[in-house]
């Protein structure tokens, strides 16, 4: 397949940043604004589940038939239905009808860009050389997205002054962006031949990264930022506007780690980099539930956000390095799609043990779940090194 063009990156890097934008300004306000609307708590926990899942379905479709349809037809539909969940969010009908233009919308209140769009430009983009200039991409891809959802989560402050209407149609102008930007594309970003199915050895591969994948999945279930959020307000007594800055300089820090991640994954490897950020960063966010001040909290708290996103692009990086450039459409996609699933499983244990165990709790267990995940990948995939890593590192021959 040729590579992706400059083009096509920048068009690429330019949808996921304004499509995050969109996903963090409603990951901040959704529940709150439809609580102000009148939508009883399970009305609302209804608009929100039908979002995620009209998420989890299209990121199952690009699994399965992404390819085969063609990219650019898939995004630019996508585009449309996600603009039309915006409208729907602004004019603002019987929790019924939002209900079914969120799933259509794949409306998305959980912080991440992580849809079916999301697993399609990476697939694209996966094919531009070797692992060293895959990772760089990447890293830039998702750094374009830190930035976007830094930028959605700062407009909330807006809502006072433009009001919410005005607000959820520049939201649906965000996520329909790609209507503009994607008819740029070159072909490149398509796949000649399509596979219809993984290779066994590659789908053995998916298999095993993608049951590990579920265990980290359930841990960030318990630690969604909303009960990161919630853990700082009620510990420590911070206000809205003092978590907003938090979280911003939390922002920052995912920002940067994407660039580090890429400079360490040259230096030790995909696998040692996911694993020696992301476990660290579990033991900070536990440190963090034992400190004695909110000062050292922060402290702790930003040292593990400066960490636990390196995993991302280096991850992608991988899982498309260990399989045909024909499969990895359906590689990132089964991947991605058990990660999504698992995600949503774990935010109402989560806040029933707040109410009935520790108010730390959830952070605990979440933290430990991911800590094993680091051990099992470890175990697992610490020898499968990509060909093009194995020829990085190896030592000169004399």
């Amino acid at each position: 397949m040729t590579p992706a063009t400059r083009k096509d990156r920048l068009l690429l890097w330019t949808a996921h940043g304004l499509r995050s934008s969109g996903v963090g300004f409603a990951s901040a306000v959704l529940a709150i604004y439809l609580d102000k609307a009148g939508f009883g708590t399970a009305a609302i926990g209804l608009i929100l589940a039908a979002g995620l899942a009209g998420g989890a379905g299209a990121t199952a479709f690009v699994s399965f038939f992404g390819d085969r349809w063609g990219r650019r037809k898939i995004l630019l539909s996508f585009s449309f239905l996600a603009a039309l969940g915006g409208l729907g969010l602004a004019f603002c009908p019987s929790a019924w009808a939002l209900a079914a233009l969120a799933f259509v919308g794949m409306v998305n209140g959980m912080g991440h860009d992580r849809g079916g769009a999301y697993v399609l430009e990476q697939s694209a983009l996966s094919h531009c050389g070797g692992v060293q200039e895959r990772t760089r991409v990447f890293a830039a891809y998702h750094a374009a997205g830190d930035s976007g959802s830094a930028l959605g989560s700062l407009a909330a402050a807006l809502v006072p002054v433009l009001g919410y209407p005005a607000l959820w149609l520049a939201y649906a102008a965000a996520m329909g962006a790609g209507l503009l930007l994607y008819p740029g594309l070159s072909s490149a970003i398509e796949l000649a031949e399509p596979r219809r199915a993984l290779s066994p050895e590659s789908a053995r591969r998916i298999r095993r990264f993608a049951g590990l994948s579920a265990v980290d999945s359930l841990g960030s279930g318990f630690l969604t930022s909303a009960l990161v959020a919630f853990y700082f307000y009620k510990r420590f007594g911070l206000n809205e506007a003092d978590i907003a800055y938090l979280f911003l300089a939390a922002d920052l820090a995912n920002i940067a780690s994407n660039f580090i991640a890429e400079r360490l994954a040259r230096a030790i490897g995909l696998v040692n980099t996911m694993v020696f950020t992301h476990l660290p960063a579990s033991l900070f966010l536990i440190a963090m539930t034992l400190a004695p001040s909110f000062l050292v909290a922060a402290v702790f708290f930003l040292l593990r956000e400066l960490l636990i996103e390196m995993d991302v692009p280096t991850r992608q990086s991988y899982l498309s390095s260990i399989v045909a450039p024909s499969e990895r459409t359906a590689a990132l996609g089964r991947v991605q799609l058990t990660r999504t699933a698992m995600w949503a499983a774990a935010p109402g244990v989560a806040g029933w043990l707040m109410r009935s165990a520790a108010l730390s709790s959830p952070l605990v267990i979440g933290s430990t779940l991911k800590i094993g995940y680091d051990l099992l990948l470890l175990r697992a995939f610490g020898r499968l090194k990509p060909a093009d890593e194995l020829a990085l590192h190896r030592a000169p021959q004399n």
